[in-house]
């Protein structure tokens, strides 16, 4: 029984030894594992770093082309829709000498109209009735005329 509980101490003094080198790896381990996950995520950070830095320049580098795209398209469209509105300005608008024939005309329709009215062409036509008729305003104070009366002033003359 003394050999048993010798035999027995000897073995615990032996797991003893190896329990502690066992922690004694452990925790070189903690620690050669620590180390790798901070150099990894060191390597995966600068890494992030140097590609987040290139997608910032590309972005930068498509600002200025669609900047400057953009400045182009306003360019041309805002020349096309002038030269649009010149051409169909030039298009309706009558020229130079056709302003003037339509001056010319006016002025011989304002004098004829001025002749019109001189002449007593202030007169008041309507059409009236169910027909429709041509109906002029006449001036009922003024005395008939005609062999049987049958013409009178108009209103306005």
């Amino acid at each position: 029984m003394g050999l048993l509980m010798e035999a027995a101490q000897a073995q615990q003094r032996l797991a003893d030894s190896s329990l502690k080198k066992l922690k004694v790896h452990a925790s070189e381990l903690a620690v050669i594992v620590t180390e790798e996950v901070r150099r990894a995520l060191a390597r995966e950070l600068q890494t992030l770093s140097s590609d987040s830095l290139a997608a910032s320049d590309a972005l930068r580098g498509l600002r200025r082309g669609v900047g400057w795209r953009l400045g182009l398209l306003t360019l041309i469209l805002s020349t096309l829709s002038t030269i649009l509105a010149l051409a169909v300005a030039w298009w309706i608008l009558p020229s130079r000498a056709e302003l003037a024939v339509l001056r010319a005309r006016h002025d011989e329709y304002a004098a004829s109209v001025a002749a019109l009215e001189r002449a007593g062409g202030r007169v008041d036509l309507r059409r009236c009735g169910d027909q429709q008729r041509l109906c002029v305003r006449v001036d009922r104070r003024a005395p008939a005329y005609g062999e049987s009366g049958e013409f009178l002033v108009v209103h306005g003359y």
